[in-house]
């Protein structure tokens, strides 16, 4: 397998994952990068004996206009900033956020020394990276865990580069990314659940029209509504009624916003793995002191994409509930299998109103947060770590309350008789038959934490690229030829 070759260009999101949990793929520095970085690293040393320049021959935070000439002040800049909380990052979060600083780095507006990203690049190439932990970030620069890989690096990190490296957001950025390509997957699941229960309720798809979508196209809409028409046409269960409850007649105008916040999360995300955000930023001709590192891009649309996850749960929890209305499904109550007064699936939507309880904590904007810090001079932060960390637990709950949707929709269709052959030539037969053979198939009353836990890995199979991409391919193709009618 060739070589990745880091160049501060091109980055996205999905590429950081890809190689951060495929060990094995090795990543090179592309020369030009490594000229530009020695380009800058001289410019920098050579201003910084002239005048101060920040954190290089100067103190940080309020000891901003103190200058030094120690020789051993970077160390020691380095040194005291390695503080952070007990609880390490993931492996591959680390590996991810080496793989994006050293490709900031390559811009060569840090002015560090090639020197540092030749070692990182090799300590990726050899496995053998720091445990870096969390604590001490808040949207302004992952500063601890920074700091904890410069100290790691020994020799390798000349003194005054040490503040340069620590001027980033690369954990930070790295879960981002993480989030990015696990609540996609997450996400492209929904819609096969919903359209499971939309079987079980004999839902209308007239909700899903091109004619709808194309008098009021927003894009995620009406993404997510070509995404059904493929998981539905075909299928020959007819409406119940008039209309349906609002988590099927609204579901592409409340999902669909969460694609496009998660559209915008990736944007600035991969602006962001190819910036030289660092400060003071060396140009060709100048060194410029700059906010550039601070992280309210991301944190913003983080706080977007987890009130927009909100909204999805919610939908999914009010479709369960209609799943255990017997005059929505012409079943018995809590689709029950058993002497009279069984409680069948009642606990379903305890277990999902429990989950939802915690995921709107996490939905709450991390950004709402203040902060005063040194003295006052550095008096606000975005708190893009939090919103990251936030966001990762709500995929969590978010993917709890799914199963049990997907639990209820499977025992109601089973109920009503209606099998994965009924439903072809639908694109949702195979999702049906899928779940038939993994969840249980025992209706009396007894624990179904199983089948949630059956349910959830589900959920996870479904959301794999190579089983979703021929059905996203569909869904795109049908959304392409919907704007061309427009």
């Amino acid at each position: 397998m060739a070589a990745h070759v880091i160049s501060g260009r091109g980055l996205t999101p999905g590429e950081v994952v890809a190689l951060a949990r495929r060990e094995a793929q090795a990543v090179a520095l592309d020369p030009a990068a490594v000229a530009a970085m020695d380009r800058a690293h001289a410019r920098v040393e050579s201003a910084a004996r002239r005048q101060a320049v920040y954190g290089r021959s100067t103190g940080v935070g309020a000891n901003r206009d103190v200058v030094s000439s120690d020789p051993g002040h970077g160390v020691r800049l380095a040194a005291s900033h390695a503080t952070t909380g007990a609880t390490p990052y993931p492996d591959d979060v680390v590996r991810a956020a080496v793989l994006i600083r050293v490709n900031q780095l390559a811009r060569g507006g840090s002015g560090v020394s090639s020197a540092v990203a030749v070692a990182l690049v090799d300590r990726l190439n050899r496995g053998d990276l720091p445990a870096l932990h969390r604590g001490a970030a808040l949207g302004i620069g992952d500063i601890g865990a920074l700091a904890e890989l410069g100290l790691a690096l020994g020799d390798a990190l000349e003194g005054p580069d040490a503040l340069a490296l620590l001027s980033s957001n690369a954990l930070t950025l790295a879960e981002c990314c993480v989030a990015v390509t696990d609540t996609r997957a997450l996400l492209d699941v929904v819609p096969v659940v919903a359209a499971l229960t939309l079987t079980a309720l004999r839902g209308s798809s007239e909700p899903f029209d091109t004619r709808v979508h194309s008098a009021r196209p927003h894009r995620g809409q009406s993404r997510v509504a070509a995404r059904m028409r493929a998981l539905l046409d075909g299928s020959p269960v007819a409406a119940a009624h008039v209309q349906d409850s609002f988590g099927l007649r609204a579901f592409a105008q409340v999902v669909g916003p969460a694609y496009e916040a998660l559209d915008e999360l990736d944007r600035a995300t991969e602006v962001d793995l190819n910036a030289a955000a660092e400060s003071p930023l060396v140009a060709d001709d100048a060194i410029l002191h700059n906010g550039n590192w601070h992280a309210m891009p991301i944190a913003l649309r983080l706080d977007a994409l987890r009130l927009t996850l909100y909204g999805v749960a919610t939908l999914s929890a009010a479709r369960l509930t209609n799943l255990m209305d017997p005059e929505l499904t012409g079943l018995r109550g809590f689709l029950a299998d058993g002497p009279a007064g069984s409680s069948g699936a009642l606990m379903l939507e305890y277990v999902a109103q429990d989950a939802l309880a915690s995921l709107r904590g996490d939905a709450q904007p991390a950004t709402l947060g203040s902060v005063s810090l040194s003295h006052g001079v550095e008096n606000h932060a975005s708190f893009a770590p939090q919103a990251v960390e936030q966001t990762m637990r709500l995929q969590s709950r978010l993917r709890t309350v799914l199963a049990c949707e997907l639990v209820a929709a499977c025992r109601a269709v089973g109920l009503a008789d209606v099998t994965p052959r009924d439903l072809r030539p639908a694109g949702i037969a195979s999702h049906l038959a899928d779940a038939v053979t993994v969840l249980p198939a025992d209706l009396a009353d007894r624990p179904l934490r199983d089948d949630i836990e059956a349910a959830e890995r589900l959920v996870v199979e479904w959301g794999e690229p190579s089983r979703q991409q021929v059905e996203l391919d569909e869904a795109r193709d049908d959304m392409t030829g919907d704007r061309r009618s427009e």
